[in-house]
């Protein structure tokens, strides 16, 4: 089983919950002094990779192996408005957080396709379901990532293969909104890791399709601003979305 982003603190609580279940897992991240640790704990191969560098994901389906399970988590939060990225930043986002779960898809399916099992789960995010100020990039790579995997459970439906997305909205204590130190309006709930994590095992030996991991009023919120975006959209302003955004950038900003 391969698990990008272990190297935080959500993929940490992921590589916990898969390890208890009894995978044997091969666990990557940009930094080598946090997943050596974690993989000393449960007992997983460690393999630093930056998934930005597109021979970097070409190395870690090499040194791999074979793989009956990918959970592309790994992501970079690419918070701000258009106008504050640079050309690098953009590439750089869109290449961790589409580009490398399409391509470790591709390179692994095959293999899973043949022997007619396995799974391939794709973190997603609510800001993949309903956009908000402040999150074109993020959204944008958080909506195709939904749409790739849509699609993708779709042409391997019989292939014994399943795919799933999961779609986290506030989590706290860690993870890029807890990172940003951002303080929510009155009655935006959160989930932990531990909820992601559960998540995570639930799509997986389910195989379902989508998964959110929130609140119900947050669920409810997205729902409805997929029925009704300028609505939602004014509704947001009014709880004060651009100024998180404005502070979730401020809070983000050295991570792009």
């Amino acid at each position: 089983m391969l698990l990008t982003g272990a190297s935080g603190g959500i993929g940490h609580a992921i590589a916990r919950a898969l390890a208890a279940r009894g995978a044997r897992l091969t666990i990557t991240g940009r930094r080598s002094d946090v997943l050596e640790p974690l993989a000393e704990e449960i007992a997983a191969v460690a393999l630093a990779a930056d998934l930005s560098v597109a021979a970097e994901v070409q190395r870690l389906v090499q040194e791999t192996g074979e793989v009956d399970i990918l959970v592309a988590n790994a992501a970079l939060p690419a918070s701000g408005r258009l106008e504050s990225f640079t050309a690098e930043e953009i590439d750089r986002a869109l290449a961790v957080n589409l580009r490398a779960p399409i391509i470790l898809a591709q390179a692994l399916a095959p293999a899973m396709v043949h022997r007619g099992s396995g799974h391939l789960l794709f973190m997603s995010s609510l800001a993949g379901k309903a956009s908000s100020p402040g999150s074109s990039i993020y959204n944008a790579s958080k909506y195709g990532l939904r749409g790739f995997a849509a699609a993708l459970r779709a042409e391997l439906r019989d292939s014994g293969v399943g795919v799933s997305a999961v779609f986290p909205g506030f989590i706290r204590d860690a993870g890029m909104f807890a990172d940003a130190g951002v303080e929510l309006p009155p009655g935006v709930g959160t989930r932990t890791p531990e909820d992601v994590a559960e998540a995570v095992l639930s799509a997986i030996e389910r195989n379902r399709g989508e998964v959110d991991v929130a609140p119900l009023p947050l669920r409810a919120g997205t729902l409805f601003a997929g029925l009704a975006p300028e609505l939602a959209a004014t509704v947001q302003r009014r709880m004060g979305s651009e100024e998180i955004a404005r502070k979730m950038e401020a809070g983000q900003r050295e991570k792009r």
